[in-house]
C-alpha cells in the first residue's frame, strides 16, 4: 500500500526524543485503510519498540478496566513488568466486588502476573477490606524475587491505596500502569488505538459523549515516554477543551491511494485485465476497502463498468453465493462473532455451518480479527449488509445471539487476553436482548446484577453504555431511560460519589412500583446517606418500603431498620426486621443473617442483652449455613462486644479471635470495633494499661477506616478509663468530643444518654450537654422505653466507674 507520506511522518515522530505525551493521529474517511495502516506501522516498529493495540470496535475495549488489562497482557508478554499495576488493579477489583473473594479464578490476568501469582499461590485468602496492605503483607512472604518485592513494598502509592476513595483508586490504577510501563520497558513503546469514533461517535449524539473518552485521555496524558498512534475519521478535537493537547497531537491525513498504487494493488490481487483495473481504480476513489472488495469479487472486464464505489459494493454482493451473502447479512447483526456464533446463526436460519463455509467467509478482506478468537466486519460492510435485513429478521438474529451469550455467561470463568469472558458475555447478552425487543428495565437490571456477581464491574458499565447508545439512537422508552439513570446512580454509589448520586436523583417524584424506579430511589437514598444527610436518606428508604412490593423493598427495609436502630427507634427497627424475615426467601440466608444480626444490635443498644445474645447465635447459624465469610467474621466482633458487658473474662479471647478474623479480611472498621471491645473488657477487669493500648489501637484502626460513629464510641468509653485513672480533664474532653461526633452523625441516642450521665458524675455537665441529652431522649421509640433506657445508661456509668 502506497502510504509514503504517512510512513515518513511516522518515522519523523519516532526520531523525536519524547519526554511528554505524543499522539500521532491518523485521520481518514471510513474505508481509507486506517486499520491496515496501523497494522503495518505496528509490524514495522515491532523490532525496535514494545507495541500493543486496543481496537475500540470491540465493545469491551471501550471500558477502562478491560482496555488496561488487554494492554497489560500484550506488553507483559513482551517482557514489561506490571507488578504495581497488578496489585492496584486487584485492590480496585476487590473494592468494587466486596461480596467475592479475590482468587486466581477471578482476576483476568493472574496467570500473566508474577506478583499476583506469588501472592495467591501462597495465601489461603486475600483481605476483602484493606486489600492493598494485605497484598503487600502476603507478597513479603513470597519465596522469590526479593529485590523486586522490596521495591514494591516500599512504594508510597501502593501503601496508600486502602486510604483512597474508589474514584481515586481507579485513577491510581491508570497512574501505576503508566508508571510501570515507564520503568519496566527497556525499549520505547507504541500504543495503537483503532477506531476512536466507536468510543466517541461524530457528531456526538449527546453531551454524554464528551465524557466517554475521559479515561483514554487521562491514560495518554501519562504516557510520556512513548508514542500513541490513534486512528479516527475526524481529527481529534481535544485541544478545543484543553489547549495543552495542541502540541501533543500530530494530525496525519490519509487520502485515497494515487492511481499507480490503485492499479498495482489490483494487479497484485489477480485482476489482470487493464480495462477492468482502470475502471475499478477510478470508481474506488482510492479507498482500499473498495479495491480489496473488487479483488475479493475477482472482477472481469465484462463486469468492470463500475461508475462508483457503491456500485463496486453492490457488484460484490451480487457476486457472492446466496448462502454466503445471507450468512454475512445475518452476522452483520453481531458486534463480534466466532465459529460458535456462526454455527448458531446458520442453524437458526438453515444455512451451511461447516468449517469450509466458515473459512470461506472469514477469508474476505473486510473480516477483521477481534480478540484472540473473534471476528468483526469492517464498518462499511457491516452497515451495507445490515441495511439489507428487515427489522423482524434483525430482532430474530439478536434473539438467537442472546441464547449463545447467555450460555457463555453461565459457563466457567475464563479470560481471553485480559478480558473476563463471562462479564463480556453478560454484556453481549443484554445488548442482544435489548435489540431483540425482549428486555424491559427489570431485565436489563438483572443482567447488570449478573455481571456484578461475576466480578465484572466493567461489564455493568458496558451494559449502561449500550443502553445509553440505544436511547440516543431514538428509543423513547421511559422505562429504559429510567433504568439507565438507575445504573448510573448505582455506579456512583459504588464509587462513593455521593454528589453524582444526588445529582441524578434531585427529587424522588416517580412511581416506585417497578424495579428501576425503586432501585433509582434506593441509590439516591444511599447517596444522601454517604453525604451525611441521614434524615433525608431515611425518608427515601421509607418511601421505597411503603410504595414498592418487589425484592427492592427488602433492601430498602433493611437500610431503614439499620438507621432506625442507630437513631433509637428500636420498636420501628424490630417491626421492620420482622416483616423482612416474613417476606424474605427462605434460601436467602445472607439477607436473613444480616437482618437477625441487626436485631442483635438493636437489642444490645437497647440494653436487652439476653435477647441480643439469642439473636446473635441465630445469625451465626444462618451465616454458617450460607458459608458467608464476612458475616461469620462480623459475628465474632459482635460476640466480643456483647461479652465485654456480660462476661469480660470470656471477652478477652473472643476479641482476640475477632481481631484475627478481621485482620485476615483487612476490615479496619471491624478491627477497630474488636479492639474497642477488648479495651472495655480489660478496663472492667482492672487491666488499665493494656486497656489504654487497646483503645489506642482501636482509634487508629477506626480512623483508617473513616468510621466516624465507631471512632466516637471508642472515645466515649476511653473517657471512662481517663476518669478511672484520675485524669478528669481528659475524661471530660473525650466525652464532649464523642458527643459532638455522635450528634453530627445523628446516631446512637442511648450513647448520648450515657455520655450525659458520665459528665454529670464528673461535675462537667452544662446547658449544651443537657440540651443534647434531652434531644436524644425524644428520639427513643417507643417512648415507654425511655425510663428503662435512662436507668440502664445511668447504671452502666456507675458500674464502669466502679469496675476494676
Amino acid at each position: 500500500m502506497d502510504r509514503e507520506a504517512v510512513m515518513a511522518a511516522f518515522a519523523e515522530i519516532l526520531g523525536t526524543r519524547l519526554g511528554s505525551p505524543c499522539v500521532f493521529n491518523v485521520v481518514g474517511v471510513g474505508g481509507i485503510g486506517k486499520s491496515r495502516l496501523l497494522q503495518e506501522l505496528k509490524q514495522r516498529s515491532a523490532e525496535t519498540h514494545r507495541t500493543a493495540t486496543i481496537d475500540l470496535q470491540v465493545p469491551a475495549m471501550r471500558q477502562q478496566e478491560d482496555a488496561l488489562a488487554v494492554l497489560r497482557v500484550e506488553l507483559g508478554r513482551q517482557g514489561v513488568r506490571f507488578d504495581r499495576f497488578d496489585i492496584a488493579y486487584a485492590v480496585l477489583w476487590q473494592r468494587l466486588h466486596p461480596h467475592l473473594r479475590l482468587s486466581s479464578k477471578e482476576l483476568p490476568f493472574v496467570d500473566e502476573s508474577e506478583a499476583l501469582s506469588q501472592i495467591l499461590d501462597g495465601a489461603a485468602g486475600v483481605p476483602v477490606f484493606g486489600t492493598g496492605v494485605g497484598l503487600l503483607r502476603l507478597l513479603g512472604k513470597a519465596t522469590s524475587g526479593r529485590r523486586q518485592r522490596q521495591r514494591i513494598k516500599s512504594d508510597d502509592t501502593l501503601r496508600q491505596l486502602d486510604d483512597l476513595t474508589n474514584a481515586e483508586l481507579a485513577d491510581a490504577v491508570t497512574y501505576l500502569f503508566a508508571e510501570d510501563l515507564r520503568d519496566g520497558s527497556d525499549r520505547p513503546y507504541i500504543i495503537f488505538v483503532d477506531a476512536y469514533e466507536a468510543l466517541v461517535p461524530a457528531p456526538a449524539p449527546s453531551g454524554r459523549a464528551l465524557t466517554q473518552d475521559v479515561w483514554l485521555r487521562d491514560l495518554i496524558a501519562q504516557l510520556d515516554r512513548g508514542l500513541v498512534v490513534m486512528a479516527s475519521r475526524e481529527p481529534l478535537s481535544w485541544a478545543a477543551h484543553d489547549p495543552a493537547w495542541t502540541e501533543a497531537i500530530h494530525h496525519q491525513r490519509v487520502d485515497g491511494l494515487p492511481m499507480p498504487a490503485r492499479l498495482e494493488l489490483l494487479a497484485d490481487g489477480g485482476i489482470t485485465d487493464h480495462i477492468a483495473r482502470q475502471a475499478i481504480a477510478t470508481a474506488s476513489q482510492g479507498l482500499p476497502f473498495y479495491l480489496h472488495l473488487a479483488v475479493d469479487t475477482r472482477t472481469t472486464a465484462r463486469q468492470a463498468a463500475a461508475v462508483s464505489s457503491e456500485e463496486i459494493l453492490q457488484r460484490f454482493l451480487a457476486h457472492v453465493s446466496p448462502d454466503e451473502i445471507r450468512t454475512l447479512e445475518l452476522l452483520s447483526v453481531a458486534r463480534i462473532f466466532d465459529y460458535e456464533i456462526f454455527q448458531a446463526v446458520a442453524d437458526a436460519f438453515d444455512l451451511p455451518r461447516h468449517r469450509v463455509a466458515w473459512e470461506s467467509l472469514t477469508a474476505y478482506s473486510f473480516v477483521y480479527p477481534a480478540g484472540a478468537h473473534g471476528r468483526r466486519l469492517h464498518q462499511l460492510m457491516r452497515a451495507a449488509l445490515h441495511a439489507r435485513l428487515s427489522q423482524d429478521t434483525v430482532r430474530d438474529v439478536h434473539a438467537s445471539l442472546r441464547h449463545v451469550w447467555d450460555s457463555r455467561a453461565d459457563g466457567d470463568h475464563t479470560a481471553e487476553d485480559g478480558v473476563a469472558t463471562r462479564a463480556r458475555a453478560v454484556r453481549e447478552a443484554a445488548y442482544c436482548g435489548l435489540h431483540a425487543g425482549d428486555l424491559d428495565g427489570a431485565g436489563i437490571l438483572a443482567y447488570a446484577d449478573q455481571a456484578m456477581s461475576h466480578g465484572g464491574k466493567q461489564g455493568v458499565d458496558g451494559v449502561t453504555q449500550d443502553l445509553r447508545d440505544f436511547l440516543d439512537a431514538g428509543s423513547g422508552d421511559p422505562d429504559l431511560a429510567q433504568t439507565a439513570l438507575c445504573l448510573e446512580a448505582e455506579s456512583a454509589v459504588l464509587l462513593g460519589d455521593a454528589e453524582a448520586a444526588i445529582r441524578l436523583t434531585p427529587s424522588i417524584d416517580w412511581p416506585l412500583d417497578c424495579a428501576p424506579g425503586a432501585r433509582l430511589a434506593l441509590a439516591g437514598a444511599h447517596g444522601r446517606r454517604i453525604a451525611g444527610a441521614t434524615g433525608e436518606a431515611q425518608r427515601l428508604f421509607r418511601q421505597v418500603w411503603d410504595h414498592h412490593s418487589g425484592p427492592v423493598r427488602l433492601r430498602a427495609g433493611f437500610c431503614m431498620a439499620d438507621l432506625d436502630m442507630c437513631q433509637g427507634r428500636f420498636g420501628d427497627a424490630l417491626s421492620i426486621t420482622q416483616q423482612i424475615l416474613a417476606d424474605a426467601p427462605d434460601d436467602d440466608l445472607v439477607l436473613r443473617g444480616d437482618v437477625v444480626r441487626l436485631q442483635h444490635l438493636g437489642y444490645r443498644f437497647g440494653f436487652d442483652l439476653d435477647a441480643s445474645a439469642r439473636s446473635l447465635e441465630v445469625a451465626a447459624e444462618l451465616y454458617a449455613r450460607a458459608g458467608a465469610i464476612i458475616g461469620q467474621a462480623d459475628v465474632k466482633t459482635n460476640r466480643a462486644e456483647l461479652l465485654a458487658w456480660t462476661d469480660p473474662s470470656r471477652a478477652l479471647d473472643a476479641a482476640a479471635d475477632a481481631i484475627d478474623a478481621q485482620t485476615e479480611l483487612g476490615a479496619h472498621h471491624e478491627i477497630g470495633k474488636a479492639f474497642t471491645a477488648l479495651a472495655i473488657a480489660q478496663f472492667r477487669l482492672g487491666q488499665h494499661v493494656p486497656a489504654a493500648v487497646s483503645f489506642q489501637a482501636a482509634v487508629e484502626a477506626l480512623e483508617r477506616a473513616h468510621y466516624r460513629s465507631g471512632r466516637a464510641r471508642a472515645e466515649l468509653f476511653r473517657a471512662f478509663l481517663h476518669a478511672r485513672t484520675g485524669d478528669t480533664a481528659s475524661a471530660v474532653a473525650s466525652a464532649r468530643w464523642a458527643i459532638a461526633e455522635l450528634v453530627a452523625a445523628e446516631v446512637y441516642p442511648t450513647l448520648l444518654m450515657v455520655a450525659g450521665h458520665l459528665l454529670d458524675v464528673l461535675g462537667a455537665a452544662d446547658e449544651h450537654t443537657a440540651t443534647v441529652t434531652d434531644r436524644a431522649c425524644t428520639q427513643i421509640r417507643p417512648p415507654n422505653l425511655l425510663r428503662y433506657l435512662d436507668e440502664q445508661a445511668h447504671a452502666l456509668v456507675t458500674a464502669m466507674l466502679e469496675d476494676g
